[in-house]
């Protein structure tokens, strides 16, 4: 489960409860364990994004630190698996071990860690390197980070602690802790301070589609989290990850490919549609819909009329970027040939600039009765997209609660979600190996 932060919450409705006060948190995390989800799953935000050099406020804007949140998580849930982002560019793989063990023996073998890159060389101004490493040295860091981070998980066996009160004696290797990293990113040796939790190590998590992420998450990761498109980009994406795993030597069946499932329900299909048209009109606002196009244009378009067509000026490419650590410049490469397509789309549809925007993206993946989406969503498993799901609400807690009340139990009926935990980490609610 996802609390979310981009422009699929909205922050605004009355049903979106707050993103900072742990109450918040914690009423979620129990919300998610009643319904006895395998994890929750927090983003990172290292920067306010930015539009036009003021800070972007149509989504929620600022995050708290995720080790703060799933460590006081940890002490007010019991079975719930505790997943975070946390990026491997501005970090160091000794602390990031420190917390993510520490996390682990807090939850009792709970810990999820959802491996990053951060991709904007803004975001790096944040740090004191204030610099940042082009995108094949970031998966390059990113693999070694991830290495350096096992070695030094490993350097405990589990029985090292002997803690004998008779004799005074505390470890029962001399050596215990002891590591030596060195490769092209890190050259680290010393001792290791945190014995290894229940786990040995957090689930790692990958997020992203990107073809260096895909080969990260096909190598090295126990699941692959992304919001990617239609079932048949969902099938593509599967057949993909694990073609790529089993040329890793991997076991079958791994990693898991998770992928983000919003939702749109109502009594009725057709009540159903009609709601997720009112979402998807709160989710892209007049002012939200223009912010979008300008991460694609990447010039001021201020004064053209969400109603109205889409703007006759060709995009700027190159130079300074007009909305930074926003998701559209990433996800649209060639904004000329991007234009070009979406006004032959808007021309064929009779689309306004918002209604384009709308058509484009598109955010809820199931809408229907509870009935309906617990279909459809079994459906797409059993259809080779995918192993499982990770639900993004529009509302927190509102339509996550509704979701956990009504599709859940229909789910649990069908089999294919778990009535009562069985294992108690991470790794075993999710049927993976232990390390």
């Amino acid at each position: 489960m996802f609390p979310g932060t981009n422009s699929t919450l909205v922050w605004s409705d009355p049903a979106t409860g707050s993103h900072i006060d742990f109450a918040a948190f914690a009423d979620f995390a129990r919300t998610a364990e009643r319904a006895r989800f395998d994890f929750v799953f927090l983003a990172e935000g290292l920067r306010l994004r930015e539009q036009q050099g003021k800070v972007y406020d149509r989504d929620m804007a600022g995050r708290p630190d995720n080790f703060a949140v799933l460590a006081a998580l940890a002490a007010v849930t019991d079975r719930i698996g505790l997943a975070g982002t946390v990026n491997s560019t501005f970090n160091e793989p000794f602390e990031v071990a420190r917390q993510f063990a520490t996390l682990d023996h807090l939850s009792g073998g709970r810990a999820g860690w959802n491996v990053v890159t951060t991709w904007e060389e803004y975001v790096g101004e944040n740090f004191r390197r204030g610099s940042y490493l082009p995108r094949e040295q970031r998966y390059e860091r990113a693999a070694a980070f991830l290495d350096a981070v096992c070695r030094l998980l490993g350097s405990w066996r589990a029985d090292d602690v002997l803690a004998d009160k008779a004799t005074g004696r505390f470890l029962r290797r001399a050596d215990a802790g002891a590591f030596a990293h060195r490769d092209a990113q890190f050259d680290i040796a010393g001792r290791f301070t945190t014995p290894p939790g229940p786990q040995g190590r957090p689930v790692v998590f990958q997020a992203g589609s990107s073809p260096e992420g895909r080969e990260f998450a096909a190598a090295a990761a126990d699941a692959i989290f992304g919001m990617y498109g239609d079932l048949a980009e969902k099938r593509e994406f599967y057949a993909d990850v694990r073609r790529r795993a089993a040329a890793h030597g991997r076991a079958p069946g791994t990693p898991l490919v998770l992928p983000a499932a919003t939702f749109c329900l109502g009594d009725t299909d057709a009540e159903a549609r009609e709601r997720a048209a009112r979402v998807r009109l709160a989710q892209v606002d007049g002012r939200t819909a223009i912010a979008f196009l300008e991460e694609v244009w990447n010039r001021d378009l201020g004064a053209y009329d969400p109603d109205g067509p889409l703007p006759d000026v060709e995009p700027v490419v190159g130079g300074g970027a007009v909305a930074k650590a926003m998701a559209g410049v990433r996800k649209y490469p060639d904004p000329p040939a991007t234009a070009r397509r979406w006004r032959e789309l808007a021309e064929a549809k009779g689309l306004s600039i918002r209604e384009l925007v709308i058509e484009v993206t598109g955010r809820q993946t199931f809408i229907g009765a509870p009935s309906t989406v617990a279909d459809a969503m079994c459906a797409w498993v059993d259809g080779g997209a995918c192993d499982g799901f990770i639900v993004v609400p529009h509302t927190v807690p509102g339509a996550f609660d509704e979701f956990a009340r009504t599709v859940v139990p229909l789910l649990q009926e069908r089999g294919v979600v778990r009535a009562e935990y069985e294992g108690r980490t991470l790794r075993e609610h999710l049927g993976l190996a232990c390390n």
